[in-house]
Formats: C-alpha cells, sequence, structure tokens
C-alpha cells in the first residue's frame, strides 16, 4: 500500500482562459478500487492523462507506482494477440496470461488469432489481462465498457472486482456497483473522495444537496435582511449629508455643517462596511450552491400514427456472407411501447435497425413499415462529426435555436458552441446526436447505443424524458439500470 499524491494541481488547456483543475489536493491508496465520475467535459480523461505525463501542469503529482492506460493504443492489429502482449509486456509469463483470460472467460486459444479480427469486448478483455499482469503497476481504465454487452460487463465487473490498484471511468451505475470501493467525483466546485460505490456516493450526494438547497432558504432570507439594513443605513447617511444645507425657519439658526459633514460621513462609512459585510455573507453562503448538478427537464416531440402496429416482422433473417446473425424473428412494435433490443455483441441489433431505416441489408422473411413512418435514429458511430454546430444543423434542416437549448440543458458550455464537432469529447458527440433527435418529430425513435460516454446526470435526464413523453422506441443499451427503467418489454435476438 502506498499513496498517490495531488498537491495543488492546476492546469488548463493550452489557449484555454479557464483552468479545468486550480488548486486541487487530495490523496488516493493504491489499494483502491476507485471510480471516477463527473459530467461531461469535467475533465476526468484529461486528469489520467496527467497522471501520465502528457501534459504539463502546476502543482505536484507524486507516486510510487507507475501508471498504464486502458485502453492500449495498438499499433498493428494484423498481429496476433499474443504478440499484442508481448508488446505491452515482455516480461509475461503465459500460464499467468492465461489464468487471466480464463477469469474473463476467454479461452487461451483466441491468442493466436490476428487482435483485429476479434470483437471490440474480445480485445478490451484481453488488454486488460495483460495490463493486470505488470508489477508495480496502477491501471487508469478509461471506459472499458463502450464495447460489451450485458453479459460481457458483467464478467469483467466480477473480474475487476477481483483486483485492486485502479481508477475506473464509467458511467455505468450497475457496473461501477459491482467492482468499486471508493469514489473519486468531480463536482462542479471541487473534487471529493469517498469510501463506498456509486450508489452510497449518490444517496450522500443528494443528502449534501438537500441540506445546501435547505441553507439557500436561510440565505436569501439573510440576503433579504442585510439588504435591507444596508439601504437603509445608505438612506440615513443621505438625508443626514442632505441636512448640512438645512435651515430651521422656525428658530433662524443654521445647523453645524461640520458637525452634520461629519456625521454624515461616520453614517456613510457604517453603510459601506455594512454593505462590505453582506456581500462578505453572501459570497460566503453562496458556495453551498455552487456544488449542485441541477439537470434542466428536456422534452422530445413524438408523432401519433394512424394505424397499429407501426413495425411488423415475420421470419424475418438477416445473413452476412451466407453467415446467419439472427434467423426467424417475430415481433411487432405499437405506439407507446419501448422496446429494448438484447443480445450479445454481434448477434444483428444494429443491422435489425439499419434494416428498418432502408440500408441495404440482405434479408429474408417479412418487414412491414408503412412508407409514411417518420423515424428519428441515433447511431453508435459519432466519428462522422465534424465541423461547425451552425452547419450541423443546416445539414439536417435543425431548428438552431432549440438544438443549442438542449445542448445548454445537457450541461454544454456556450463555448463550446464555437468549437469543431471533431474536438469534442465522446460524451459530448452523443449528445449532439441526441440532441438532434430531441429536435425531430417522429413516429419511431430507433436508438443504437445512445448512452455510450454520456454521464450518468444525462442518462438520468434521459429516463425521466422517455418516462414522461413515453414515444414509440426500438433501442440498443448495455446500461441494464437504464434499459430496466426504460422498456416496456425486452426482444432478445438469437439465432
Amino acid at each position: 500500500m502506498s499513496l498517490i499524491n495531488i498537491n495543488n494541481l492546476t492546469f488548463a488547456h493550452e489557449g484555454s482562459s479557464e483552468n479545468i483543475f486550480e488548486n486541487v489536493s487530495f490523496a488516493i491508496d493504491t489499494d483502491w478500487k476507485l471510480g471516477f465520475i463527473g459530467r461531461n467535459g469535467r475533465g476526468k480523461t484529461t486528469f489520467l492523462k496527467l497522471l501520465l505525463g502528457q501534459y504539463a501542469y502546476r502543482g505536484q503529482i507524486s507516486a510510487s507506482v507507475n501508471f498504464a492506460y486502458f485502453p492500449y493504443a495498438v499499433q498493428n492489429e494484423n498481429q496476433t494477440a499474443l504478440a499484442v502482449a508481448a508488446e505491452i509486456y515482455p516480461d509475461y509469463e503465459l500460464w499467468r496470461l492465461e489464468k487471466e483470460l480464463s477469469l474473463l472467460n476467454l479461452h487461451a486459444e483466441i491468442l493466436a488469432r490476428n487482435f483485429g479480427t476479434l470483437s471490440g469486448g474480445e480485445q478490451t478483455k484481453i488488454l486488460l489481462a495483460v495490463l493486470f499482469l505488470k508489477e508495480n503497476n496502477f491501471l487508469l481504465i478509461d471506459e472499458p465498457t463502450n464495447h460489451l454487452d450485458l453479459e460481457a460487463r458483467e464478467i469483467v465487473a466480477q473480474y475487476l472486482n477481483r483486483k485492486k490498484g485502479f481508477i475506473l471511468v464509467s458511467h455505468d451505475r450497475h457496473f461501477l456497483d459491482s467492482c468499486i470501493d471508493h469514489v473519486l467525483a468531480i463536482n462542479r466546485a471541487n473534487i471529493e473522495v469517498q469510501r463506498g460505490n456509486f450508489s452510497s456516493w449518490q444517496q450522500n450526494k443528494e443528502y449534501q444537496d438537500n441540506f445546501e438547497l435547505a441553507e439557500n432558504v436561510k440565505l436569501k432570507k439573510d440576503i433579504g435582511r442585510l439588504q435591507k439594513s444596508a439601504r437603509r443605513m445608505s438612506g440615513w447617511s443621505d438625508q443626514t449629508e442632505r441636512s448640512k444645507y438645512h435651515i430651521d425657519k422656525g428658530s433662524g439658526a443654521a445647523y453645524d455643517k461640520g458637525f452634520i459633514g461629519h456625521k454624515a460621513a461616520k453614517m456613510m462609512q457604517l453603510a459601506k462596511n455594512a454593505e462590505r459585510r453582506q456581500k462578505k455573507a453572501i459570497a460566503e453562503k453562496t458556495q453551498l450552491l455552487k456544488n449542485i448538478d441541477t439537470a434542466a427537464d428536456l422534452k422530445i416531440h413524438p408523432l401519433t400514427f394512424h394505424q397499429n402496429p407501426l413495425i411488423e416482422a415475420r421470419g424475418l433473417s438477416i445473413r452476412y456472407a451466407d453467415r446467419p446473425i439472427f434467423t426467424k424473428l417475430n415481433f411487432t412494435l405499437s405506439s407507446g411501447e419501448r422496446i429494448h433490443l438484447k443480445g450479445h455483441n454481434g448477434c444483428g441489433k444494429s443491422s435489425l435497425l439499419k434494416l428498418i431505416l432502408g440500408a441495404k441489408i440482405n434479408y429474408s422473411g417479412e418487414l412491414k413499415i408503412p412508407p409514411a413512418l417518420k423515424i428519428s435514429y441515433i447511431s453508435q458511430d459519432t466519428t462522422q462529426l465534424r465541423g461547425g454546430l451552425k452547419d450541423y444543423t443546416e445539414k439536417y434542416q435543425l431548428d438552431e435555436s432549440l438544438f443549442k437549448a438542449i445542448l445548454r440543458k445537457l450541461d454544454f458550455d456556450r463555448e463550446q458552441f464555437a468549437k469543431d464537432l471533431a474536438d469534442f469529447s465522446g460524451g459530448q458527440k452523443k449528445k449532439v446526436l441526441l440532441a438532434r433527435s430531441l429536435c425531430e418529430s417522429a413516429h419511431v425513435y430507433l436508438w443504437d447505443e445512445p448512452l455510450n460516454f454520456i454521464d450518468v446526470l444525462s442518462r438520468l435526464q434521459i429516463e425521466n424524458l422517455l418516462l414522461q413523453y413515453q414515444p414509440t422506441m426500438l433501442f440498443v443499451e448495455h446500461d441494464k439500470v437504464f434499459a430496466d427503467q426504460v422498456a416496456t418489454r425486452t426482444l432478445e435476438l438469437d439465432l
């Protein structure tokens, strides 16, 4: 056991006027299984890269362990998985690697296959197994679940629960609860470390937020009282100052202007002191609310179709290069249903959504889709996003004001609007696709893994939105909590 100490860490990206971290100090035990959470764009990946020494910063980071980053950037995917393992850790022992793979439900034979031919989930498991073999190593795991289906997430969560000495960036609540014992949270105003899992952290956060909101009610009363007192004292000083020039016509005696001026100056000073105390009290007390993350309500615009079911499949099969993906699928999608498409990676979930959209996919069986049906689609892929937001809204004929308003509700800063979409984080790119879909009026919403990289608070926003407006949906999502909350039923694809 040793400590990773962060002292007075300050960092801003080159050309940025705002610091991402400012005088941040905390310590991490190298035996912890640490979940790293926070809204998109708050600096989680940046902090990991600071630990890796990839950016210059002010302050101090001290550690007696070596840092390794997941996902590891494999330079040549045409080599075998075993060669990739040797590239990452030349001193690995084969029997130990095979043991790690068995814990991840992978057979040792997979090491002889070309790395590039493996599924995203298989690649994830191999990289994690090799990285955990390295001695005196503290692993920085950045969003490992994006290529994992529900079953694979359970396996990887159980694997990580057996380990220690890592930071895990994830927004999957069930996944975090299954494998961490501490939380590192980037809040609006600070960074905090707590013992426990995500659920215990969330409960503590709600208690703290409720306390601060209750204190804010008292604060508003204090502010009103201080403002009233300051106005009263300011009025007294003005009145006293004006009295220097007042003559009592009844007595004919003039006031001592010097005495009155001195009195007015004293009253003015008292008023200014009261105003300073007021501002200081307000500044101190309003710090309470700076750490509360609020999520504004979102809206969606589902249309009503004149017939049911909206989509119907009978004996539907999809094949790739004469290999069946799924066969003899029967289902209907009726108005108001939210069907969760479930199945292992490669079972055809995305292919089914693309087929419904009209993609040229080899299939057999019957698929009925009314020609007038309007569909809004979110793709897994965000690599096509580039250029400015204005160009994007024009390309898809979106209401620019509405589109940007939705992004603001999803925690976008206004300065992000001036950036190229290609420079957005993975979560911000996904939010662009979500905002576009929320702008579109549709009969059916097809969402293919819409929550990849999306922070927890935004996931809760989307959950609440779908439960409130109840649009008709067919969606793929491996976040178990989200799927359980949103789906009206599940459709599992299989051969």
